[in-house]
């Protein structure tokens, strides 16, 4: 028997408004229909990873649900992106040679933008 990662889920408080940012943000596209408390969101063309959001009761602030990286080969660039689309700064003690920025999505869960 083998394992292997299907998608990440991502627990957020608001199933459509974190479709809405997710999709812009990564260019993804539903997988079917959205249910009140899952969708499944799959690359456009095809070939990459599915990242599933499932509605959860806690918030952001009081447990870590989840985290992402993101990969880039501009993260300035992309930083300032997600920002327009309504991802949030955060405060963070960024080591010297940080290679990351640390966002949140609208639902106020952290990633990171990783130049590659």
């Amino acid at each position: 028997m083998s394992l292997s990662i299907g998608a990440p889920v991502w627990g957020v408080q608001d199933i459509d408004r974190s479709v809405a940012f997710w999709t812009r943000a990564l260019d993804d596209v539903l997988r079917g229909e959205p249910q009140s408390d899952w969708a499944s969101l799959v690359p456009r063309d095809g070939d990459g990873v599915q990242l599933s959001l499932m509605l959860v009761s806690s918030r952001a602030e009081d447990r870590r649900r989840h985290h992402l990286d993101l990969f880039t080969d501009d993260r300035e660039a992309e930083v300032v992106r997600l920002l327009g689309l309504g991802a949030g700064s955060v405060e963070w003690e960024y080591e010297e040679d940080a290679d990351y920025v640390v966002l949140s999505d609208p639902d106020g869960n952290l990633f990171c933008v990783v130049q590659r």
